[in-house]
Formats: C-alpha cells, sequence, structure tokens
C-alpha cells in the first residue's frame, strides 16, 4: 500500500475516533442537563415564609362527591304545602362528575352549579348549602378533586405520575410512593419544576436538611414535576465507565491504523 495512503487512512482513522468521543461527551452532557436551570425559568430556594397553596377548581376536572349522612331526604311537595320528610336512606355510594367547559358541573336535583374558580372547600360548602335548602337534611357533603397528579423522573426507584390523594400531599410523600431515592440520587438537590411551561418555577430542596420537612413549599402542586438527579459520585463513576466504554474501541482502531502503517512502511 503507497505510503501515502496510508498517512490517509491513518488520519481518517484518528479523525473517527475524535468524533467518536466527542460525540458521546455531548450525549452524556445532554443526558445531565434534564430539567436543568436556564436563565428563563425563576429559581427559588427554600420558602419557608410563603402561604399555603389551595388549588381552584378548573373546567375538565374530574370531581367525586357524596353525603355522609345517612339522614331522610326532605321531599318539596308539588303545589306548595311545604317540605315532608321522605324514606330515610343510607349514604349512597361516591360518585363522580366532571366540571365542564362552561365552569358548571351537573349534579343530581341541583342541575348545573358553578364551581370552577373555588377551592375544594368553598366548592363544597356552596354544593352543601344548596342541598341543604331543597334536598336533604342537614347533609354532609364530601367533595375531592380526583384528576390532581405529579410526576416523579430521575433517580427514583418507581419513576412515574403520582395522584394527589390528600390536600397536603408534601414532597416526602410522594417520594416515598414512588420508592426513595436510588444509591445514585442526590438528595441534597432535589428540584420541583413547578407553574407549567409558559412560566416554569423551580424550587430546590435539601432532603437532608430537617427544615424541608416543615416547607410549605414542599406541598405539591397538581402538574408539578419532581426531579431527582444523580449526585457526584454516580456521575464521575459513570464518566469513567463512559470513558473506558469509549476508549476501547478507539484503542482498537488505533492499534489497526498503527499496524497497516508499520507493514505498508516494510
Amino acid at each position: 500500500m503507497p505510503l501515502k495512503k496510508t498517512k490517509s487512512l491513518f488520519r481518517y482513522t484518528i479523525t473517527a475516533v475524535a468524533l467518536l468521543l466527542i460525540g458521546t461527551s455531548c450525549s452524556y452532557k445532554q443526558n445531565q442537563l434534564l430539567f436543568e436551570t436556564h436563565g428563563a425559568a425563576n429559581s427559588t430556594a427554600l420558602l419557608v415564609g410563603s402561604a399555603p397553596y389551595e388549588y381552584k377548581i378548573q373546567t375538565q376536572d374530574i370531581i367525586q362527591m357524596r353525603n355522609l349522612q345517612d339522614i331522610n331526604y326532605v321531599v318539596t311537595v308539588p303545589g306548595g304545602g311545604g317540605s315532608t320528610p321522605g324514606a330515610s336512606s343510607n349514604a349512597p355510594q361516591p360518585q363522580t362528575y366532571q366540571v365542564e367547559n362552561d365552569s358548571t358541573v351537573a349534579l343530581p336535583v341541583l342541575g348545573k352549579v358553578k364551581i370552577a374558580g373555588l377551592t375544594k372547600l368553598e366548592a363544597t360548602k356552596k354544593i352543601q348549602g344548596l342541598y341543604a335548602r331543597t334536598v336533604l337534611k342537614n347533609p354532609i357533603i364530601d367533595l375531592r378533586i380526583m384528576n390532581l397528579k405529579v410526576s416523579v423522573f430521575g433517580e427514583v426507584r418507581s419513576p412515574g405520575s403520582y395522584m394527589l390523594t390528600s390536600d397536603k400531599t408534601n414532597l416526602i410523600d410522594v417520594l416515598a410512593q414512588a420508592g426513595g431515592l436510588t444509591e445514585k440520587g442526590d438528595e441534597k438537590k432535589v428540584k420541583i419544576v413547578r407553574g407549567g411551561m409558559t412560566d416554569p418555577q423551580v424550587l430546590f430542596f435539601d432532603l437532608s436538611d430537617f427544615r424541608t420537612v416543615s416547607n410549605p413549599a414542599t406541598i405539591l402542586q397538581s402538574q408539578d414535576i419532581i426531579y431527582i438527579a444523580q449526585n457526584r459520585r454516580a456521575i464521575k463513576n459513570e464518566k469513567i465507565q463512559d470513558f473506558s466504554t469509549i476508549v476501547q474501541p478507539g484503542l482498537l482502531f488505533l492499534n489497526t491504523a498503527l499496524l497497516i502503517f508499520t507493514i505498508a512502511r516494510k
């Protein structure tokens, strides 16, 4: 093989190895930038003085409702004669309803009731008052919003979506449901991305700080994204492993090129 062609092959091999190293390095870096903070996001540390969060019902929300009282119905008598007690009935099973685009929910007997924009407590009081006036004696309405959820990504044992079954579900509760952090998780820099894509806010929490447990900002909001990044030790080990994986085929390329170069010079 001519020496000129051999040198060209050698240079091509070196270039290919360099591109492979750069490409793999960029790929690793991109994976580590998932949910990283950028200038457009509002980064916030512990919000110890923040007010407690109260979710307001929105259109398309799914609510579950039932009357907890085992009580007589009040039956309105046609023609105006007041009302008389109806037959006793056990507390019914909970039923689900959807809040429509006009901000109302269609409820038995009451018809459409506007509840969008109200907190759960405000909606409960409103519905309870309406039923008490015309339908039920001393009702106790239990209302729940069924579609509130958060997403958990990163170094947890069971990543995925988790429903907010309580108004006061906090970060620790959901991480426990997700099986806790893996050995690669960074407990000192847990992130919550809040506020949606239009106005994202990134909150940072240190789980090794006992004050985090009592921080009202850890009360989760619907659509929160929780992200657990890798700790420094895991990142270092992964870099070493990736470098080893890259170097082995690179050395094979170099050895082959050197062998061809040596043979060609003889």
